[in-house]
């Protein structure tokens, strides 16, 4: 296994690692109050995806002394590929997109990214390996509960390389089964398969 493949296992672990430490410091919360909402929120990922996503990161970052990093900036540009940037140190970044996902839903193929993007980004910083970071969690009424034991890490460039021509984004399950490659093959992979975008 090469220098770069054997970085990003390590990284998927750690980062799995921090962010099982997250949801035990916050293993569930009120999404808003009970009066608000008496009759609760409807079981769709879709109505509170942005709120647990910055929940999870604002949590990071507020207890960033106790996971042992020096800070999260969140503050990015909605273009880009990451939700958050985790600075373990002076050196080390990692590149990391929250998704969520409900434990009672059926897994289904998502759009991870844009292929230009990953194609462009890939190519132009030699440093960038994204890291997505999945939570599961359950409804009950307006409070949300993650499942503790169940924060999954993928790295795009070890999924299985399927572009959906309908708008040419890599698509995959969260939990597809890794395959193992290195940088310059799932370059040529995203070239070989995208439709619509000339890279």
């Amino acid at each position: 296994m090469s220098s770069e493949l054997d970085l990003i296992c390590t990284e998927l672990a750690e980062m799995h690692d921090l962010f099982l430490r997250v949801v035990k410091i916050i293993p569930s919360f009120d999404i808003t109050d009970p009066e608000i909402l008496p009759y609760g929120l409807k079981p769709h990922t879709r109505s509170v995806s942005w709120i647990v996503e910055q929940v999870i990161v604002q949590q990071a970052k507020h207890k960033r002394e106790k996971l042992k990093i020096k800070d999260i900036e969140f503050n990015l540009p909605d273009t880009c590929l990451h939700d958050c940037e985790v600075i373990k140190n002076e050196n080390t970044i990692y590149y990391v997109n929250i998704k969520i996902t409900s434990a009672k839903q059926k897994q289904n193929k998502n759009d991870i990214a844009a292929v230009e993007k990953l194609f462009m980004q890939y190519s132009a910083n030699l440093n960038y390996r994204l890291i997505y970071a999945v939570f599961q969690f359950h409804f009950n009424n307006t409070t949300i509960i993650f499942n503790k034991d169940k924060v999954h890490t993928f790295s795009p460039q070890f999924l299985p390389i399927y572009v959906n021509p309908r708008n040419d984004k890599l698509q995959a399950y969260y939990y597809a089964k890794r395959e193992e490659r290195a940088r310059e093959d799932f370059l040529q992979l995203l070239k070989l398969n995208s439709r619509s975008i000339k890279l």
